[in-house]
């Protein structure tokens, strides 16, 4: 898509500051470099992002925003100093992706719009973890957003609310379900400091016979 089609398109002017990586960008160890951004106009579809180091049309980005997450993306126009990146997600976080930037604009527009939750939830920069339920068994989940009180998640596996489980190392309780996934309340608050840690657990690897 070019970026004066996607100017024609609905979206909205938010500025948040990010991180990404591009494939042919390296440090004088071999180690992929990674560059601040910024984006400009967002979309749950795609969005133009201010850059120091600009891309190639069809070059594939790695992106992180501490409002949205990390993305897969790839780059569909360019500008003098930015691009236009094509999201890649689920559904599930499309539909959250596009009631966040409708909070996001409500925010802009109205000064007295505050963030309402006690504990201010975030998007951790790893997006998928591990739940485990009290019988042991263990399925791959999205993590949507955290707080230190608790977790939204998206997940193939859909428990009932109640159900007592584990998102990584934290216990908690389901105590609610809507629409993309089910929120956990942690058993006990977390510190902000090792949420993440806590939180993020790698899938096991396989024991060889």
């Amino acid at each position: 898509m070019s970026v004066a089609e996607f100017l024609r398109q609905r979206a909205v002017e938010v500025t948040v500051s990010g991180s990404y990586s591009l494939p042919r960008w390296y440090d004088c160890e071999g180690k992929l470099r990674t560059f601040a951004c910024r984006t400009k106009r967002v979309s749950p579809f795609r969005m133009i992002v201010d850059v120091p180091v600009v891309g190639k049309v069809g070059e594939r980005v790695t992106s992180y925003f501490q409002d949205f997450g990390e993305f897969q993306c790839t780059i569909s126009a360019t500008l003098k100093a930015g691009f236009l990146m094509e999201l890649e997600m689920t559904r599930a976080r499309r539909a959250w992706m596009s009631e966040k930037l409708t909070w996001l604009e409500k925010k802009q527009k109205d000064a007295s719009v505050l963030e309402l939750r006690r504990d201010a939830r975030f998007v951790p920069q790893v997006s998928h973890t591990l739940l485990t339920l009290a019988d042991g068994s263990i399925h791959p989940c999205f993590i949507i957003d955290v707080s230190t009180a608790g977790v939204a998640i998206s997940c193939e596996y859909d428990p009932p609310v109640g159900t007592a489980l584990a998102i990584g190392a934290c216990v908690g309780r389901v105590i609610r379900k809507f629409d993309n996934g089910f929120a956990v309340k942690f058993a006990e608050k977390q510190s902000r400091d090792d949420l993440v840690r806590l939180i993020v657990r790698a899938a096991p690897l396989a024991q060889s016979a």
